[in-house]
């Protein structure tokens, strides 16, 4: 009975982690609060390790959905359709480099000084108000076709990423805001923030595999293979969702909820807890 909770606990976690690894609003914040009241029962290194690595079940996603797009061997594709998807591929390695160092340098130091409810409180809410206010500009795009976002721009979004090193921030919140800063449409700036997830968020996970070893329990291969596949199948829903969602609509909403996430992770730890 004990073994079937975890494995349900695996299944909500990969929900969240499927939902909000996407969408602009950090998966970290959810996770927290997730974890106060669901506590996996765990070492504190399986669960950090499990945090990180059910995001491979939502890079899946991304390389299912976009496969075509991003397979440079596509035979249907004209010899200059291949070498336009090469130079995809170089632009999102080399916009992965600076919070990979950074990740790889200084990683643990970062989760010890901010992996905390305030420091992601803040970040919610700072970063809520800058997509409102962004969005509030109405400012025309230079760039809305891939073909025209440079080496020079994807390096420029990749120092955005750095931002999400601090948890609270969003991967996804603070790669669209700076590709957005930086003159992308909506549609490109979410299409790159996906693609650059996919070396982001592989490194991430052998990092911590490497931290962590492979000598877990034959159960908590079980959660961690469970909480992938949810994370798998929630990542292919709220991707289309959100390429539709942004045709027709800015980022505004996930501003204002961040802003409402923040003020109640504040109030949870301060006021409740």
């Amino acid at each position: 009975m004990a073994n079937l909770i975890e494995i349900f606990k695996a299944v909500i976690l990969g929900i969240v982690e499927g939902i909000t690894e996407w969408l602009p609003v950090s998966s970290t914040g959810h996770m927290i609060l997730v974890d106060e009241f669901m506590h996996l029962n765990f070492s504190d290194t399986f669960v950090n390790t499990f945090l990180v690595v059910i995001q491979l079940g939502a890079i899946l996603a991304v390389i299912i959905i976009f496969f075509k797009k991003l397979n440079p061997f596509d035979s249907s594709k004209t010899s200059i359709q291949k070498n336009e998807t090469i130079s995809l591929w170089l632009k999102v390695i080399v916009a992965v480099f600076p919070s990979a160092i950074l990740g790889f340098l200084y990683d643990d130091k970062i989760e010890a000084a901010f992996f905390n409810a305030t420091t992601v409180a803040i970040a919610l809410i700072v970063y809520g108000i800058i997509m409102i206010l962004l969005e509030n500009r109405n400012k025309k795009p230079k760039y809305n076709d891939f073909s025209q976002v440079t080496y020079k721009l994807a390096i420029g979004i990749g120092l955005f990423q750095c931002l999400a090193l601090i948890p609270g921030t969003s991967r996804s919140g603070s790669t669209i805001i700076g590709a957005i800063l930086l003159g992308t449409s909506r549609y490109v700036a979410a299409e790159f923030s996906f693609f650059l997830a996919i070396p982001t968020m592989l490194g991430a996970s052998a990092l911590k595999l490497a931290k962590a070893g492979l000598a877990f329990s034959g159960l908590e291969w079980v959660v961690l293979l469970t909480g992938s596949i949810v994370a798998f199948v929630v990542s292919v829903f709220v991707i289309k969702f959100l390429m539709d969602y942004i045709k027709k609509h800015d980022f505004k909403v996930f501003g204002y909820y961040r802003i409402v996430l923040g003020i109640i992770v504040l109030a949870y730890f301060y006021l409740i807890k």
